[in-house]
């Protein structure tokens, strides 16, 4: 059984994330992971082409999503370990930019190795910081925005990823 941590945290991502879409401008869309790569399969719930290439993308449901989350993001992540807020941030951008990724972030705002893997090291180095649980939620959304901002689609994705981080610094404050 999921934990209440679990549910918010999923609710909010596909609540963003929403049904169904088959842009063939995005390159999560595409099984190959880059736009023209492979088949455009769509993305649904924020599960997509690219990172479940073998899924029937357009008739994901709901409870299925949600699986894949718990077993291919929040495992991952942590999840259960992480503050409630925080861990709703680093899921948000485990499903945006991939489980590595965020994890490298969050370790490059508490100062742990940065290899994507959130282990032991990691999470102590959490437990260490030395500021509130806000302000860490503030840096990682930081380290992401940068990040973001350097991606080659920004141009056609970017307002719309601010957006969702802005709403995501909001809805992580309820969580404090």
């Amino acid at each position: 059984m999921s934990s209440a941590a679990f549910q918010a945290a999923v609710a909010w991502v596909i609540g963003q994330e929403g049904g169904y879409t088959n842009d063939p401008g995005d390159p999560g869309n595409w099984t190959g992971g880059a736009i023209g790569s492979g088949q455009c399969m769509g993305t649904n719930f924020g599960i997509s082409a690219a990172a479940h290439p073998t899924l029937d993308i357009a008739s994901l449901t709901e409870a299925q999503a949600e699986a894949i989350y718990e077993q291919d993001y929040w495992t991952p992540i942590q999840g259960e370990s992480l503050p409630q807020a925080l861990a709703l941030i680093v899921l948000d951008a485990a499903v945006n930019s991939g489980v590595s990724q965020s994890g490298i972030w969050l370790q490059v705002v508490v100062g742990a190795t940065t290899d994507g893997v959130i282990g032991p090291a990691t999470l102590a180095a959490v437990q260490a910081w030395q500021s509130t649980t806000g302000d860490l939620c503030t840096e990682v959304l930081a380290q992401r925005i940068a990040a973001l901002g350097d991606l080659p689609d920004w141009n056609t994705f970017g307002l719309g990823w601010s957006r969702r981080c802005a709403a995501l610094a909001f809805q992580a404050a309820t969580m404090l």
